[in-house]
């Protein structure tokens, strides 16, 4: 068994082809610009349509951003708007289903539920989570199940997994957001 490389590389995922699901990641005061860069990288790899940043996340062009995110940054589309409530409004009227990462009285398990063809999956600031303000303008939210004795883990990994989640989720809800 030899690692596939190069051509054999892009031949081997051409037989797998991405599901047909828009997806944006939206990160709401992430301010470790660690985060933010794994976060594109994370974008780049599920193709997602862009990376909405907000309030006090950091933002390109950043030296660490650029280094974690293996430039992923340059190629990624991304906007940045100061008030996270005010863009989930936005995409919520571009038709997003817009889904905060968040434990919440009814979150429900991320590989537990049908997802519409468009999803904005929401993260907040590593400390705090996403705000009450942008929790309440959400069409709900998801959460990954922690089995050991901490109740988190690190924000881009996180978002990285749901993220892959539900871009793969099987079906796709015909309810409207």
């Amino acid at each position: 068994m030899k690692p596939l490389r190069g051509i054999s590389l892009k031949r081997f995922f051409q037989k797998h082809p991405r599901p047909d699901r828009e997806l944006v990641l939206m990160l709401q005061d992430v301010e470790d610009p660690v985060n933010v860069g794994a976060s594109f990288r994370t974008a780049d790899a599920l193709r997602c349509s862009q990376v909405v940043l907000t309030g006090i996340s950091a933002r390109p062009p950043h030296k660490l951003i650029t280094k974690v995110g293996r430039g992923k940054d340059r190629r990624v589309r991304w906007r940045y708007a100061e008030d996270s409530a005010a863009a989930v409004d936005e995409l919520r009227a571009e038709g997003f289903e817009v889904l905060a990462l968040e434990i919440t009285e009814d979150a429900i398990r991320v590989d537990a539920r049908s997802y519409s063809a468009r999803v904005c999956l929401v993260v907040g600031h590593e400390d705090h989570g996403v705000t009450r303000r942008t929790l309440e303008r959400c069409d709900g939210s998801v959460f990954l199940p922690m089995y050991g004795k901490g109740a988190s883990m690190n924000l881009s990994v996180a978002l990285g997994i749901a993220a892959y989640t539900v871009l793969h989720a099987g079906k796709v809800s015909d309810a409207p957001p």
